[in-house]
């Protein structure tokens, strides 16, 4: 009895329930969406938190490597009048290596650059090589054929005298 009552009051509702369905079913869908895009935002956010902790930690570091270097220099000149000298040599030293890594990956590319303008070069001389034997003996093939038909026609001559 009750199954029939649903029934009855379905007829004429029964599009609008379904519609609700519809509706439910894209809110949750919206729904579902938006907590998907906050837990993202959240995770970003904490990442980037801990990214400006790890950066400030960093920049501590690198200026207490920079102070704890300042003072091993001033102890290092304590201990040998000479160190100063020889610290001065280490840098000129250091300045040189950092001149010369440049230099030394721009002369491994410019070596990079010739080995592969030389294959090129190798690679069409080869080709132009082949295209010459071609040539040879397309040459010969059309000489013997010239040669061949002067003969006919040579002969061709001498039977009509």
């Amino acid at each position: 009895m009750q199954k029939i009552k649903n029934l009855g009051s379905m007829g004429s509702s029964g599009r609008l329930s379904m519609e609700e369905n519809v509706e439910d079913d894209q809110e949750m869908s919206r729904l579902a969406i938006s907590t998907f895009q906050a837990k993202e935002e959240e995770i970003e956010r904490k990442k980037m938190q801990v990214k400006e902790k790890v950066e400030l930690q960093l920049g501590r570091a690198e200026e207490e490597t920079r102070r704890l270097s300042i003072i091993w220099e001033e102890l290092e000149v304590l201990s040998d009048p000479l160190r100063k000298e020889v610290a001065m040599v280490r840098k000129k030293i250091d300045m040189a290596n950092r001149e010369l890594k440049p230099l030394g990956q721009s002369c491994q590319k410019k070596e990079k650059e010739y080995k592969e303008a030389l294959e090129a070069f190798n690679e069409k001389n080869k080709e132009k090589a082949q295209l010459v034997a071609t040539l040879m003996e397309m040459l010969t093939e059309s000489e013997k054929l010239r040669m061949k038909k002067l003969e006919e026609l040579s002969k061709n001559i001498e039977s009509m005298q």
